[in-house]
Protein backbone atom coordinates (compact mmCIF):
# COMPACT_ATOMS: atom_id res chain seq x y z
CA UNK A 1 0.00 0.00 0.00
CA UNK A 2 1.18 3.44 -0.81
CA UNK A 3 1.72 6.50 1.35
CA UNK A 4 -1.12 8.28 -0.20
CA UNK A 5 -3.69 5.52 0.61
CA UNK A 6 -2.97 5.28 4.35
CA UNK A 7 -3.28 8.79 4.43
CA UNK A 8 -6.60 8.55 2.90
CA UNK A 9 -7.68 5.73 5.62
CA UNK A 10 -6.52 7.55 8.17
CA UNK A 11 -8.25 10.64 7.50
CA UNK A 12 -11.52 8.55 7.23
CA UNK A 13 -11.15 6.76 10.58
CA UNK A 14 -10.34 10.27 12.26
CA UNK A 15 -13.64 11.96 10.56
CA UNK A 16 -15.89 8.86 11.61
CA UNK A 17 -14.41 8.86 15.10
CA UNK A 18 -15.12 13.12 14.98
CA UNK A 19 -18.99 11.83 13.39
CA UNK A 20 -19.36 9.41 16.64
CA UNK A 21 -17.84 11.70 19.47
CA UNK A 22 -20.68 14.66 17.82
CA UNK A 23 -23.79 11.77 17.74
CA UNK A 24 -22.49 10.76 21.27
CA UNK A 25 -22.58 14.50 22.72
CA UNK A 26 -26.56 15.23 20.43
CA UNK A 27 -27.58 12.25 22.40
CA UNK A 28 -26.45 12.97 25.95
CA UNK A 29 -27.55 16.46 25.29
CA UNK A 30 -31.16 15.19 24.48
CA UNK A 31 -31.24 13.08 26.89
CA UNK A 32 -30.65 15.44 29.40
CA UNK A 33 -32.98 18.14 28.25
CA UNK A 34 -35.63 15.41 28.31
CA UNK A 35 -34.88 14.15 32.02
CA UNK A 36 -36.80 16.75 34.73
CA UNK A 37 -35.30 19.67 36.55
CA UNK A 38 -34.86 17.36 39.75
CA UNK A 39 -33.09 14.84 38.12
CA UNK A 40 -30.65 17.14 36.14
CA UNK A 41 -29.53 18.67 39.48
CA UNK A 42 -28.89 15.32 41.17
CA UNK A 43 -26.62 14.12 38.34
CA UNK A 44 -24.44 17.26 38.54
CA UNK A 45 -24.32 16.56 42.55
CA UNK A 46 -23.46 13.45 41.89
CA UNK A 47 -20.32 14.59 39.07
CA UNK A 48 -19.69 16.84 41.41
CA UNK A 49 -18.86 14.47 44.03
CA UNK A 50 -17.38 12.34 41.85
CA UNK A 51 -15.04 14.37 40.64
CA UNK A 52 -14.11 15.32 44.35
CA UNK A 53 -13.42 12.09 45.73
CA UNK A 54 -11.25 11.46 42.70
CA UNK A 55 -9.91 14.80 43.12
CA UNK A 56 -9.06 13.74 46.91
CA UNK A 57 -8.04 10.16 46.24
CA UNK A 58 -5.29 11.67 43.87
CA UNK A 59 -4.79 14.17 46.53
CA UNK A 60 -4.03 11.33 48.91
CA UNK A 61 -2.05 8.88 47.06
CA UNK A 62 0.27 12.06 45.64
CA UNK A 63 0.55 12.66 49.24
CA UNK A 64 1.54 9.26 50.17
CA UNK A 65 4.12 8.87 47.04
CA UNK A 66 5.86 11.79 48.40
CA UNK A 67 6.07 10.93 51.61
CA UNK A 68 7.17 7.77 50.62
CA UNK A 69 9.46 9.67 48.82
CA UNK A 70 10.91 11.90 51.79
CA UNK A 71 13.91 10.63 53.72
CA UNK A 72 13.06 9.61 57.16
CA UNK A 73 14.03 12.92 59.58
CA UNK A 74 12.01 15.26 57.17
CA UNK A 75 8.95 12.93 57.57
CA UNK A 76 8.98 13.13 61.54
CA UNK A 77 9.79 16.59 61.41
CA UNK A 78 6.78 17.06 59.41
CA UNK A 79 4.62 14.91 61.83
CA UNK A 80 5.67 16.97 64.57
CA UNK A 81 5.01 20.36 62.66
CA UNK A 82 1.50 18.50 62.30
CA UNK A 83 1.36 17.72 66.14
CA UNK A 84 2.48 21.20 67.25
CA UNK A 85 -0.39 22.71 64.32
CA UNK A 86 -2.94 20.59 65.66
CA UNK A 87 -2.07 21.80 69.70
CA UNK A 88 -1.91 25.62 69.24
CA UNK A 89 -5.23 24.60 66.82
CA UNK A 90 -7.06 22.80 69.98
CA UNK A 91 -5.70 25.93 72.71
CA UNK A 92 -6.83 28.29 70.57
CA UNK A 93 -10.20 26.89 70.42
CA UNK A 94 -10.10 26.16 74.69
CA UNK A 95 -8.76 30.36 74.60
CA UNK A 96 -11.64 30.76 73.19
CA UNK A 97 -14.29 28.90 74.82
CA UNK A 98 -13.02 30.22 78.20
CA UNK A 99 -13.54 33.56 76.47
CA UNK A 100 -16.92 32.95 75.35
CA UNK A 101 -18.19 31.67 78.59
CA UNK A 102 -16.71 34.39 80.80
CA UNK A 103 -18.27 36.76 78.37
CA UNK A 104 -21.53 35.46 78.92
CA UNK A 105 -21.27 35.00 82.64
CA UNK A 106 -22.13 38.09 85.45
CA UNK A 107 -19.41 40.33 86.30
CA UNK A 108 -19.58 38.80 90.15
CA UNK A 109 -18.81 35.31 88.88
CA UNK A 110 -16.20 36.72 86.50
CA UNK A 111 -14.72 37.89 89.95
CA UNK A 112 -15.10 34.44 91.95
CA UNK A 113 -13.52 32.73 89.03
CA UNK A 114 -10.69 35.50 88.56
CA UNK A 115 -10.20 34.89 92.47
CA UNK A 116 -10.48 30.67 92.77
CA UNK A 117 -8.12 31.13 89.43
CA UNK A 118 -5.73 33.14 91.71
CA UNK A 119 -5.57 31.71 94.46
CA UNK A 120 -5.49 28.29 92.64
CA UNK A 121 -2.24 29.38 91.17
CA UNK A 122 -0.96 31.13 94.53
CA UNK A 123 -1.84 27.66 96.23
CA UNK A 124 0.27 25.76 93.43
CA UNK A 125 3.45 27.86 93.26
CA UNK A 126 3.29 27.66 97.33
CA UNK A 127 3.17 23.96 96.86
CA UNK A 128 5.69 24.19 94.26
CA UNK A 129 7.94 26.35 96.20
CA UNK A 130 7.80 24.05 99.73
CA UNK A 131 8.68 20.98 97.34
CA UNK A 132 11.86 22.69 95.98
CA UNK A 133 12.91 24.10 99.15
CA UNK A 134 12.00 20.36 100.44
CA UNK A 135 14.04 18.92 98.22
CA UNK A 136 16.88 21.50 98.55
CA UNK A 137 16.89 20.51 102.86
CA UNK A 138 16.88 16.75 102.05
CA UNK A 139 19.74 17.42 99.61
CA UNK A 140 21.75 19.33 102.16
CA UNK A 141 23.54 17.52 105.11
CA UNK A 142 22.57 17.18 108.43
CA UNK A 143 24.82 20.25 109.73
CA UNK A 144 23.83 22.19 107.20
CA UNK A 145 20.25 21.95 107.72
CA UNK A 146 20.71 22.71 111.80
CA UNK A 147 22.92 26.07 110.42
CA UNK A 148 20.11 26.78 108.15
CA UNK A 149 17.38 26.43 110.85
CA UNK A 150 18.89 28.31 113.66
CA UNK A 151 19.88 31.00 111.22
CA UNK A 152 16.29 30.85 110.27
CA UNK A 153 14.70 30.93 114.16
CA UNK A 154 17.22 33.89 115.10
CA UNK A 155 16.24 35.78 111.85
CA UNK A 156 12.59 35.24 113.01
CA UNK A 157 13.78 36.19 116.77
CA UNK A 158 15.58 39.05 115.79
CA UNK A 159 12.48 40.55 113.56
CA UNK A 160 10.14 39.80 116.40
CA UNK A 161 12.44 41.55 118.93
CA UNK A 162 12.97 44.47 116.28
CA UNK A 163 9.01 44.99 116.02
CA UNK A 164 8.54 44.92 119.97
CA UNK A 165 11.13 47.24 120.71
CA UNK A 166 9.68 49.97 117.41
CA UNK A 167 6.53 49.34 119.19
CA UNK A 168 7.42 49.64 122.61
CA UNK A 169 9.41 52.95 121.53
CA UNK A 170 6.00 54.46 119.46
CA UNK A 171 4.23 53.76 122.84
CA UNK A 172 6.85 55.61 124.72
CA UNK A 173 6.65 58.45 122.78
CA UNK A 174 2.80 58.80 122.46
CA UNK A 175 2.71 58.50 126.41
CA UNK A 176 5.47 61.31 126.88
CA UNK A 177 4.01 63.63 123.66
CA UNK A 178 0.62 63.13 125.97
CA UNK A 179 2.12 63.80 129.30
CA UNK A 180 3.86 67.08 127.45
CA UNK A 181 1.14 67.99 125.96
CA UNK A 182 -0.63 67.28 129.52
CA UNK A 183 1.74 69.40 131.57
CA UNK A 184 1.89 72.27 128.76
CA UNK A 185 -2.13 72.52 128.62
CA UNK A 186 -2.10 72.65 133.17
CA UNK A 187 -1.67 75.46 134.09
CA UNK A 188 1.09 75.96 137.30
CA UNK A 189 -1.66 75.97 139.88
CA UNK A 190 -0.62 77.98 143.84
CA UNK A 191 -1.19 75.43 146.47
CA UNK A 192 -4.24 75.99 149.09
CA UNK A 193 -2.06 75.86 151.85
CA UNK A 194 0.48 78.86 149.97
CA UNK A 195 -0.54 81.49 152.26
CA UNK A 196 0.01 79.94 155.39
CA UNK A 197 3.16 79.03 154.19
CA UNK A 198 3.98 82.64 153.55
CA UNK A 199 2.25 83.60 156.94
CA UNK A 200 4.65 81.42 158.92
CA UNK A 201 7.89 82.60 156.93
CA UNK A 202 7.21 86.05 157.43
CA UNK A 203 6.68 85.26 161.18
CA UNK A 204 9.78 83.19 161.55
CA UNK A 205 12.09 85.64 160.05
CA UNK A 206 10.69 88.11 162.05
CA UNK A 207 11.02 86.58 165.11
CA UNK A 208 13.63 84.44 165.13
CA UNK A 209 15.85 85.87 162.20
CA UNK A 210 16.17 86.24 158.77
CA UNK A 211 18.59 83.75 157.96
CA UNK A 212 16.86 81.61 160.23
CA UNK A 213 15.24 79.21 157.28
CA UNK A 214 17.74 77.63 154.69
CA UNK A 215 14.70 77.19 152.72
CA UNK A 216 10.76 76.85 152.44
CA UNK A 217 8.58 75.12 150.28
CA UNK A 218 5.41 73.12 149.29
CA UNK A 219 5.84 69.48 149.23
CA UNK A 220 3.22 68.80 146.49
CA UNK A 221 4.11 65.24 147.36
CA UNK A 222 3.06 64.94 150.94
CA UNK A 223 -0.57 66.93 150.54
CA UNK A 224 0.58 70.18 149.90
CA UNK A 225 1.95 70.40 153.72
CA UNK A 226 3.88 73.71 154.24
CA UNK A 227 8.12 72.40 154.23
CA UNK A 228 10.19 74.66 156.49
CA UNK A 229 14.36 73.83 156.45
CA UNK A 230 16.41 75.52 159.77
CA UNK A 231 19.75 76.04 159.74
CA UNK A 232 21.25 73.83 163.03
CA UNK A 233 22.03 76.82 164.77
CA UNK A 234 18.61 77.86 165.06
CA UNK A 235 16.54 74.64 164.61
CA UNK A 236 15.73 74.84 168.23
CA UNK A 237 14.53 78.44 168.45
CA UNK A 238 12.76 78.09 165.37
CA UNK A 239 10.80 74.81 166.78
CA UNK A 240 10.62 76.86 170.01
CA UNK A 241 8.42 79.94 167.99
CA UNK A 242 6.09 77.64 166.79
CA UNK A 243 5.01 76.15 169.84
CA UNK A 244 4.84 78.78 171.67
CA UNK A 245 3.78 81.58 169.61
CA UNK A 246 -0.03 82.61 170.54
CA UNK A 247 -1.36 82.49 166.86
CA UNK A 248 0.73 79.61 165.29
CA UNK A 249 0.94 77.58 168.49
CA UNK A 250 1.90 74.34 166.91
CA UNK A 251 1.15 72.46 170.20
CA UNK A 252 1.23 68.72 168.90
CA UNK A 253 4.20 66.82 167.90
CA UNK A 254 3.06 64.17 165.86
CA UNK A 255 6.26 62.61 163.91
CA UNK A 256 9.84 62.40 164.34
CA UNK A 257 12.05 60.50 162.75
CA UNK A 258 15.69 60.89 161.36
CA UNK A 259 17.26 59.62 157.91
CA UNK A 260 20.53 58.39 156.83
CA UNK A 261 21.01 60.24 153.24
CA UNK A 262 24.86 59.15 153.19
CA UNK A 263 25.72 62.58 152.34
CA UNK A 264 24.29 63.86 155.48
CA UNK A 265 21.48 63.01 158.40
CA UNK A 266 18.31 64.61 158.59
CA UNK A 267 15.35 65.18 161.26
CA UNK A 268 12.01 65.10 160.13
CA UNK A 269 9.48 67.06 162.54
CA UNK A 270 5.65 67.10 162.00
CA UNK A 271 3.74 69.57 163.93
CA UNK A 272 -0.21 70.56 163.98
CA UNK A 273 -2.00 73.58 165.30
CA UNK A 274 -5.26 73.45 166.19
CA UNK A 275 -5.54 77.05 165.92
CA UNK A 276 -4.70 76.80 162.42
CA UNK A 277 -5.95 73.38 161.84
CA UNK A 278 -2.92 73.18 159.37
CA UNK A 279 0.39 71.20 160.04
CA UNK A 280 3.86 72.12 159.10
CA UNK A 281 6.95 70.36 158.30
CA UNK A 282 10.04 71.05 160.51
CA UNK A 283 13.29 69.65 158.77
CA UNK A 284 17.08 70.09 159.71
CA UNK A 285 20.33 68.69 157.96
CA UNK A 286 22.95 67.16 160.15
CA UNK A 287 27.04 66.19 159.67
CA UNK A 288 26.86 62.87 159.25
CA UNK A 289 29.88 61.92 161.04
CA UNK A 290 29.02 64.12 164.30
CA UNK A 291 25.27 64.29 164.15
CA UNK A 292 24.57 66.61 167.29
CA UNK A 293 21.11 68.62 167.92
CA UNK A 294 19.04 70.21 170.87
CA UNK A 295 16.51 67.63 172.56
CA UNK A 296 12.52 68.69 171.33
CA UNK A 297 11.44 67.15 174.73
CA UNK A 298 11.67 70.74 176.86
CA UNK A 299 9.13 71.44 173.89
CA UNK A 300 7.37 68.70 173.23
CA UNK A 301 6.90 65.52 175.67
CA UNK A 302 6.30 63.45 172.79
CA UNK A 303 9.92 63.55 171.25
CA UNK A 304 10.88 61.79 174.01
CA UNK A 305 10.70 57.98 172.08
CA UNK A 306 11.40 59.63 168.85
CA UNK A 307 14.68 61.07 169.85
CA UNK A 308 16.00 57.78 171.61
CA UNK A 309 14.93 55.87 168.59
CA UNK A 310 16.72 57.59 165.99
CA UNK A 311 19.90 58.00 168.59
CA UNK A 312 19.49 54.04 168.47
CA UNK A 313 19.41 53.48 165.27
CA UNK A 314 20.97 55.82 163.43
CA UNK A 315 23.26 57.22 166.42
CA UNK A 316 21.94 60.46 166.51
CA UNK A 317 22.97 62.37 169.53
CA UNK A 318 20.17 64.88 171.04
CA UNK A 319 21.69 67.17 173.74
CA UNK A 320 19.80 68.28 176.66
CA UNK A 321 17.58 65.15 176.25
CA UNK A 322 16.33 63.98 179.76
CA UNK A 323 17.18 60.28 179.44
CA UNK A 324 18.95 59.38 176.03
CA UNK A 325 19.16 55.63 175.43
CA UNK A 326 18.99 52.75 173.52
CA UNK A 327 15.04 51.71 173.61
CA UNK A 328 15.15 48.83 171.16
CA UNK A 329 18.84 47.24 170.93
CA UNK A 330 20.69 46.38 174.03
CA UNK A 331 23.52 48.60 175.63
CA UNK A 332 26.27 46.55 174.51
CA UNK A 333 25.09 46.65 170.39
CA UNK A 334 27.74 47.82 168.32
CA UNK A 335 26.99 50.29 165.67
CA UNK A 336 23.90 51.83 164.35
CA UNK A 337 21.61 49.82 162.39
CA UNK A 338 19.89 52.24 159.82
CA UNK A 339 23.06 53.70 158.74
CA UNK A 340 23.76 52.66 155.10
CA UNK A 341 27.27 51.48 156.05
CA UNK A 342 26.32 49.54 158.40
CA UNK A 343 28.23 46.41 159.14
CA UNK A 344 26.72 43.48 161.79
CA UNK A 345 29.03 43.42 164.57
CA UNK A 346 28.44 39.46 165.32
CA UNK A 347 27.08 38.16 161.53
CA UNK A 348 25.30 35.26 163.20
CA UNK A 349 23.25 37.97 165.19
Amino acid sequence: MSEKEDLVKQKAAAAAKAKAVALARKQAKGEAAEKPEGEKDIAKQKAAAAAKAKAAALARKKAKAESAEKPEGETDIAKQKAAAAAKAKAAALTRKKAKAESAEKPEGETDIAKQKAAAAAKAKAAALARKKAKAESAEKPEGETDIAKQKAAAAAKAKAIAAAKAKAAAAAKTRTTVKESTEDNTPDEPSPNQAKLDRIVHAIERHVGQEALIDHYINRLSKDVPTLVANPDTYFSIAKFLRNDEQLNFSYLSELHGTDFESHMEIYVHLHSFNMNQSVALKVKLDRDSPIIPSLVPLWSGANWPECEAYDLLGINFQEHPDLKRILLGDDWKGYPLRKDYQPYDVEV
